[in-house]
């Protein structure tokens, strides 16, 4: 006989990790070693809601796709999209926030003739719930899309309104997956309830080597759920750069296959068991690339990540 199992069911059996391919695993948490990889493999993670696979590593467009009408901007966008989507990327984050950056996303992903699978993920940023509606309508016309994969609250403005919404366009089909945002460490009490309290598919945090409050009560309470979870500013912006700039990585980065501090950054943050995603987000075809060759190779354990905590901590 088969036992079918719900979303939460399912998270608490798989709780030692959502990663794919790669398995945080009780007896890897043994090791101080490195968690091998298949260089050629993704590292990707489930997200519980469906069981569907997500390639840990998204795109952001805050500021770096705000770009409007200007033709070279927009090109250098299209190519930054093209190394996204060759490193094996698939989320692309945006808010109508963003200024133009919905409308740029929609237009680089139409002049790459739509031929890569991408993982649609934007926000509801208004206070009105009328107006809200309006602007998921205008979101899916911009991005060129009958049907958003991820529709976001946007730092919880007006969430009770919205969520309601969100979740009548999810049954209609409009919509796969809803979610709530929050950033700069905010709020945190406040996404804490709604989780406790209201069926989510994602959240959406800051999360990187630096600030990691989530880890106390959201991060385990989103295993507990079974939500899956985006990080933002996974850099601190370019904080964490200036921190290390004239460092050099730390010997032991070779055993993570890691050749650039972004990728030593951002091993960090996919390997938390309870992370999904990270959204750095590049106005540089090369930045790009080194960010997204943080989806293959070896990835930290436990102890290992202690060691990165200690070494970005004495610098």
């Amino acid at each position: 006989m088969m036992i079918k199992q719900n979303r939460r069911d399912f998270i608490k059996l798989s709780a030692a990790s959502l990663a794919t391919g790669i398995c945080l695993s009780p007896l890897s948490l043994l090791s101080a070693k490195p968690l091998p990889a298949d260089k050629s493999r993704l590292f990707t993670k489930v997200i519980p809601a469906t069981g569907e696979k997500l390639p840990a590593i998204g795109m952001g467009s805050w500021m770096t796709f705000n770009v409007g009408q200007d033709q070279g901007a927009r090109q250098n966008c299209q190519q930054i999209l093209r190394a996204f989507f060759n490193g094996g990327g698939t989320l692309i984050d945006s808010s109508p926030m963003y200024g133009s950056s919905e409308e740029v996303i929609g237009y680089c992903l139409e002049q790459l003739n739509r031929q890569n699978k991408h993982f649609s993920a934007t926000k509801v940023w208004t206070p009105f719930q009328s107006s809200g509606v309006r602007q998921i309508h205008d979101s899916q016309q911009l991005w060129g899309v009958d049907k958003i994969d991820l529709m976001q609250v946007h730092n919880l403005l007006s969430w009770e309104k919205h969520l309601e919404s969100l979740e009548q366009l999810k049954q209609e089909g409009q919509i796969k997956y809803i979610g709530i945002t929050t950033s700069h460490g905010r709020r945190h009490e406040q996404m804490e309830k709604i989780m406790q309290t209201r069926e989510l598919d994602f959240i959406q945090l800051t999360y990187n080597v630096l600030d990691r409050e989530a880890e106390s009560r959201l991060l385990p309470l989103a295993r507990e759920k079974g939500i899956a979870v985006i990080a933002n500013r996974p850099f601190q912006r370019k904080a964490l750069f200036h921190r290390v700039q004239g460092k050099t990585l730390p010997a032991s980065a070779q055993a993570i296959d890691c050749h650039h501090w972004a990728q030593y950054f951002l091993k960090f943050i996919i390997s938390h068991p309870d992370i999904s995603c990270a959204i750095p987000a590049t106005s540089q075809v090369a930045h790009m690339q080194e960010n997204m060759a943080a989806l293959r190779g070896a990835m930290p354990d436990e102890k290992f990540r202690a060691k990165m905590l200690n070494d970005i901590q004495g610098i």
